[in-house]
């Protein structure tokens, strides 16, 4: 299967700082699901690992994990999704990534991919999301009330990836006062049309 990957972490204007190469396609053991990949993203934590970690044995390290695509096999252990299946998913970190035809990936972390966003639309949205969600509603617990404040929350640089989701989220799921911070006329606009009550130019 094509693949693309890289084996040092080199400035990305080098020709082979990534490439295209053959790699063989893996099959599902336990709760694996085997996906034909259809779309992925880009995230920081994509050039941060590029960047950091180079190959140990000369074989290349496949970068990606937000993806959407089709279940085409199943491992022997997994229950939750049959081929043919559309589903997305944020990937794990100590695997190979979604930049292939094919990716194996644990059921458990495997959502199904809405039917209101194309491919390109959904596989957008699995990392940003996470990492809004954990940090609002697991780390800030930003529902219990805070004796004192006001009942409000401050996004810097609601434009973003992670910080347009959260805005959606907020508006969504709680009753706060959502203040994001953008640049530009264009991107003070947006913010408050994903929800933003109030835009604050940050510059």
């Amino acid at each position: 299967m094509k693949a693309v990957g890289y084996t040092a972490s080199k400035p990305i204007d080098q020709d082979d700082s990534l490439f295209d190469f053959e790699l063989e396609a893996p099959s599902p053991k336990g709760r694996d699901l085997l996906v034909r990949v259809q779309a992925i993203s880009v995230n920081p934590v994509d050039y941060k690992v590029r960047m950091r970690r180079a190959s140990e044995d000369g074989q290349p390290i496949v970068l990606g994990w937000a993806a959407v695509g089709e279940v085409v096999a199943i491992g022997a252990e997994a229950s939750m999704f049959e081929p043919g299946d559309a589903v997305w998913y944020a990937g794990a970190i100590d695997r190979q990534g979604t930049n292939a035809e094919l990716h194996l990936v644990d059921e458990w972390i495997v959502g199904r991919k809405p039917q209101s966003a194309s491919a390109a639309e959904a596989a957008a949205l699995p990392l940003t999301t996470l990492t809004a969600y954990e940090m609002l509603f697991d780390r800030l617990r930003v529902t219990d009330p805070v004796p004192g404040a006001a009942p409000a929350a401050l996004i810097i640089g609601g434009s973003g990836g992670v910080g347009s989701i959260t805005i959606q989220l907020l508006r969504a799921l709680t009753d706060l006062t959502v203040i994001a911070t953008a640049s530009r006329p264009e991107t003070q606009a947006w913010v408050n049309e994903l929800g933003a009550h109030h835009a604050i130019d940050h510059s």
